[in-house]
């Protein structure tokens, strides 16, 4: 170790660090004295808690008092420079190792920097000195890109840290490669101790059963790219953020980069400030886009898995999940996007268009990392399917189309208990949909003055209508395309045909009566 980079490091930090973040690098430095050399440990730190904070302190001190060097291993180039950057802040002099790295001055450095495939290049190809470094440290470690490393560092203390302790693989859980795992603070307590801001979600029920689930365990982009490049789903899109969040700065999750194409000309198209950012784009690019991200107030900005990790905005208001996903991992990460406080900001919304919050819970519940981390399929077993999920929605008008509706009393209709109720009665089950069309026909009547009104109203009942029948059609275990499509346009035509028959007879039922001439 050169005599500047030992003098660097022997400067006590300026950064300040809190309880709970000295108490984790107490716990991790007893590890250190206690365990074998090799031991492999995981620390779990939720999004925003300060998890680059802490292994830097860790590094710092560890250069101290050992004789050893390090390395630091992330999967993103974004995430090498963010972490040499605060090393550095910590007084602490390292080397990023990147595909242009000249290693020829290594022998001057204690501490490396590196993204995983090109350190397991540079490891394969024998240019860079390991044979003294006595601590790893492996940021995001549920990635499972980095245990091919494992192999070169059999006599190094490996340290992973990890806002979620869950493997993005199921066949590779991490409780085959960690031998421990430190749990910090939960969400809750930073919330309750104002490190982050709490989230405030809403949850719109989707019909999700057309997305189909890829050998990775999550959702295909081609299936959600169908569903949610569709003109209804960007309208519900646009619908909820002019609810929940105009005028806010707003980040959008989509599965594809199709979907957020197509999210921007739809925002851009309704005169929403937006801009897109994927992986595609080139630095320059990226960083006028984040710029313009940063600087205005009521800015858009739609992407990919781009901005889960890495990615730091205090200043965003809204996150939307404009997505599905069955990976806890990337539900507490895009979440948690939001959750950076920043002056006055101590809460910050989240708009849920893919039963998420239905599937994981909401986000900062206490999990029990611990049961998580030592039986990974017993939790992912649990989880709920869409299936299971749908089942217990309650599919009601929309609050635009229910306002036209406001005489009745009551607007929903329960199709799978009618259903269950008739098979119960031995009654055909053509009896349910008889009797989902009475009930349309009643609602259309209450709010109208004749006939015309009731089939005016009829008309609004398009996208109810066709939920009934696709409810029906899981009851009955039959949902080919043309027969839905027949069901639907034959519902039409019996509502309208029962609307022009009954009216006058329902109305004075409903009225005491008749309807004036």
């Amino acid at each position: 170790m050169s005599n500047t980079t030992q003098a660097i490091q022997e400067k006590k930090t300026d950064k300040e660090l809190y309880d709970y973040q000295q108490g984790a690098i107490s716990q991790i430095f007893e590890k250190f004295e206690t365990e074998r050399d090799d031991y492999h440990l995981l620390y779990q730190l939720p999004t925003g808690g300060g998890k680059t904070v802490i292994f830097s302190e860790i590094v710092r001190q560890y250069l101290k008092n050992h004789n050893k060097k390090v390395i630091i291993m992330t999967h993103r180039v974004e995430l090498c420079s963010q972490t040499s950057k605060m090393l550095t802040s910590f007084g602490v002099t390292n080397k990023v190792v990147n595909s242009k790295a000249n290693l020829d001055d290594q022998g001057d450095y204690s501490c490396f920097v590196a993204m995983v495939e090109t350190l397991n290049n540079r490891l394969n190809d024998d240019k860079l000195d390991i044979s003294d470094v006595g601590l790893v440290i492996i940021d995001e470690a549920h990635y499972n890109s980095f245990t091919k490393l494992f192999k070169f560092f059999e006599k190094s203390f490996i340290l992973g840290v990890t806002a979620t302790p869950l493997s993005s693989n199921k066949e590779l859980p991490m409780k085959d490669n960690y031998d421990e795992l430190i749990t910090g603070e939960t969400i809750e307590n930073l919330i309750e101790n104002e490190f982050l801001a709490r989230a405030e979600t809403y949850a719109y029920d989707m019909s999700l059963t057309s997305l189909e689930v890829g050998s990775n365990g999550d959702y295909t982009v081609k299936s959600s790219e169908d569903l949610y490049s569709s003109p209804a789903m960007l309208q519900k899109l646009i619908d909820a953020y002019k609810k929940h969040s105009l005028g806010k700065k707003t980040l959008i999750f989509n599965n594809g980069i199709n979907t957020s194409i197509s999210v921007y000309y739809a925002f851009r198209e309704a005169g929403l400030p937006i801009m897109h950012l994927d992986n595609t784009a080139t630095k320059k690019q990226r960083k006028q886009i984040l710029q313009w991200f940063h600087e205005t107030p009521d800015a858009i900005l739609t992407s990919v898995s781009i901005l889960t990790t890495g990615f730091d905005e205090p200043t965003i208001d809204t996150i939307i999940l404009n997505r599905a996903t069955k990976s806890l991992t990337l539900y507490y990460q895009m979440i948690g996007r939001g959750s950076r406080i920043l002056n006055n900001k101590t809460k910050f919304t989240t708009i849920d268009l893919g039963n998420n919050l239905y599937r994981f819970g909401p986000w900062g519940a206490d999990l029990d990392w611990q049961l998580i981390f030592k039986s990974p399929n017993w939790y992912a077993d649990r989880i709920k399917d869409d299936v299971a999920i749908e089942a217990n929605f309650k599919h009601d008008l929309a609050d635009e189309i229910k306002e036209e509706f406001s005489k009745s009393e009551e607007t929903y209709f329960d199709i799978t208990q009618t259903y269950k109720d008739a098979v119960a009665k031995g009654e055909s089950s053509k009896v349910v949909l008889e009797r989902s069309i009475e009930q349309h026909a009643k609602i259309c009547i209450e709010n109208s003055e004749d006939v015309y009104d009731a089939l005016a109203l009829a008309k609004l009942l398009k996208d109810d209508i066709n939920q009934r029948i696709e409810t029906y059609a899981k009851c009955i275990s039959k949902s080919t395309y043309n027969f839905l499509k027949w069901l639907k346009d034959d519902y039409q035509k019996k509502l309208n045909t029962y609307l022009r028959t009954n009216f006058d007879e329902v109305f004075e039922q409903i009225h005491g009566y008749p309807p004036e001439d």
